[in-house]
């Protein structure tokens, strides 16, 4: 269990990051998706502790990392903001090069941190994500409906917030019981620990999160693809196998990064909990390389 990890905050700029810190050897940071938390790696980072620096960090203003709302487009929350503010945090940690591993939203910061920081990024693993960019491109097809937080939740303030903690019971066992292959990946554990977090403030840090991705994010991402920006760290594409609407994920990151390698494992979208052990050899593999 990630709770035996040491716990930190550490204040960047307005954000006071939650961190579990703990094992010893070279770092890698592992950055959770929505509606999650740093729990999401509970079943999957201790097995690192013998051979990595394992840090686990709850993202800018979800869980216990306490954050001011974003601006109308979502400023203070797009995925260059994000990144540069837990390469700061791993700068207080003592790390100045470091592997990444990202699910979802993680998985965002995860290759934006790659692509502005090559200096920074050892290694970059990506858990069922393609880059914000090729998303909103492939989200005119009928799979759209399953991404309903992307236009949802990017709406102006107030209505998104007011939506998310009007019935957060709802919501979230919407999301765990339709998105997974196998609801019962997502324990009861989790989803208490799921719930207890989405507070009014994590509900406004995760609408500032998808305002920057509609506003912002994806017009990084098209300025980087203008000038031929690419990932130059070895990069890792994991989806899982009932993420059909990602089946040509290997060949997008293709665009994106110099060194891909592919690979699927069983489940739906929350693979750090649906396929912890499959993921984990992966992982080892990839971050021994």
């Amino acid at each position: 269990m990630t709770d035996a990890l040491a716990t930190r905050r550490i204040p960047v700029d307005r954000t006071d990051y939650f961190v579990r810190v703990g094992g010893a050897g070279p770092p890698v940071l592992f950055l959770h998706g929505f509606p999650q938390t740093h729990r999401c790696w509970d079943q999957l980072a201790p097995h690192f502790l013998a051979t990595h620096t394992v840090v686990l960090a709850d993202l800018r203003g979800y869980g216990a990392s306490a954050a001011p709302p974003g601006g109308p487009l979502g400023e203070g929350y797009t995925k260059r903001e994000m990144a540069a503010e837990l390469v700061a945090v791993m700068a207080a940690l003592g790390h100045d090069r470091f592997a990444v591993v990202g699910h979802d939203r993680g998985a965002r910061v995860a290759y934006r941190m790659a692509l502005d920081r090559p200096q920074t990024v050892t290694r970059l693993a990506v858990l069922n994500v393609i880059p914000t960019l090729d998303q909103f491109a492939q989200m005119s097809s009928g799979t759209s409906l399953g991404y309903w937080p992307w236009f949802l939740l990017a709406q102006p303030a107030p209505l998104p917030e007011r939506l998310l903690i009007a019935d957060p019971d709802a919501i979230l066992d919407h999301v765990f019981d339709t998105w997974p292959a196998d609801p019962a990946a997502i324990s009861a554990e989790h989803r208490a620990a799921y719930r207890a977090a989405l507070t009014p403030a994590v509900a406004a840090a995760m609408c500032g999160d998808y305002r920057a991705s509609f506003h912002l994010d994806r017009q990084h991402d098209a300025a980087d693809l203008a000038a031929g920006t690419r990932v130059q760290a070895p990069t890792l594409v994991v989806t899982g196998a009932e993420e059909t609407q990602l089946a040509d994920a290997p060949s997008v990151w293709s665009r994106w990064a110099t060194q891909v390698t592919a690979a699927t494992v069983p489940g739906g979208h929350f693979v750090p909990e649906e396929s912890p052990e499959d993921l984990r050899r992966l992982l080892g593999r990839f971050l021994t390389a």
